[in-house]
């Protein structure tokens, strides 16, 4: 089964290849989007969970298909094969995410889904369909320090061929700062769902809480969810979610996904995983500038983000 549904999705992509571009960004409500995302724009807005549908919402790049894959093995028990019927973004929808035919959209997949179904999306609070909290169905956030997320961020730009060009590192740093890139601003993103966290249920989860000590979050997110597996399946999801595993595991790496789309000779779409790699690409200038603006744009909340570990 999950080999069929690999090949069909692969076939998709490749099918529409020659129609894939890097799409522009059009503004939805202040936010930048690809333009096949905001053209679609009213029926995304308009889509209604089922109230046990679960929600998975990030800003790019900061842990979604590694916390998509611990809820999966989560509801599974930890079976690893169940877990490979089909690559991730089949198994977990992308809300939003819609492409040239034949490629199936996020909506499409879902309506072929019975619920409880696991949903993702980047989009920021306030563009999350209202359906969502009127039918106060579960969400995981998970947040990433500004910089380590920008970095993986601009690898991700380079490989994603739907994505604008990212241009030269220098100039996508003010980009991010400036929130123009697809799916906006990252501190009006993390800021949103923090601001709403208690008022709408949402678990708030840190990227770096979870590489520093994996088994108290994979904890935080079962007993979240109302779930309760053995000690001996929460050391096995820990083992199967490690960076390397995911890597390796093509129902977890994109290689579903193919080069006309992701060019993974250009960058990983798993590329590092790592905290602090940021200080691998700032100079003392550039994180001086980011560092100062930061401090502006975060001025009116206290999110507690950690840079290193």
């Amino acid at each position: 089964m999950a080999k069929e549904e690999d090949l069909s999705y692969k076939e998709a992509i490749l099918k529409a290849s020659a129609s894939i571009s890097r799409y522009p960004l059009i503004p939805i409500k202040g936010v930048p989007l690809m333009s096949y995302i905001a053209n679609n724009w009213d029926s995304i807005s308009a889509f209604c969970p089922d109230p046990s549908d679960l929600l998975i919402a990030t800003y790019p790049k900061a842990g979604t298909t590694w916390t998509q894959e611990i809820v999966d093995l989560l509801i599974h028990n930890g079976d690893a094969e169940a877990c490979k019927r089909a690559p991730t973004p089949v198994r977990s929808p992308f809300l939003e995410i819609c492409a040239p035919p034949p490629i199936p959209s996020g909506l499409e997949l879902l309506k072929n889904m019975d619920p409880p179904r696991m949903i993702k999306t980047h989009l920021p609070f306030h563009l999350v369909p209202s359906g969502f909290w009127e039918n106060k169905c579960k969400t995981i956030y998970v947040a990433r320090n500004a910089k380590d997320n920008l970095v993986s961020y601009y690898y991700f730009d380079c490989m994603n061929l739907t994505q604008p060009e990212p241009g030269p590192w220098e100039g996508y740093i003010q980009k991010f700062m400036r929130g123009e890139l697809s799916w906006g601003s990252w501190y009006d993103h993390v800021k949103g769902y923090w601001e709403e966290r208690e008022k709408k249920n949402i678990l708030y989860l840190f990227y770096e809480d979870m590489k520093e000590n994996p088994r108290r979050e994979v904890e935080r997110i079962m007993r979240y969810l109302d779930l309760s597996v053995s000690d001996e399946v929460i050391s096995r999801i820990v083992e199967l979610t490690t960076f390397k595993k995911m890597k390796e595991n093509p129902m977890t790496n994109y290689s579903c996904v193919p080069p006309p789309v992701f060019d993974q000779s250009i960058s990983p779409f798993m590329r590092k995983g790592e905290v602090g790699d940021w200080r691998n690409h700032f100079t003392p200038e550039q994180s001086k500038i980011f560092d100062e603006d930061y401090k502006k744009q975060m001025k009116d909340v206290n999110i507690p983000f950690r840079t290193l570990i």
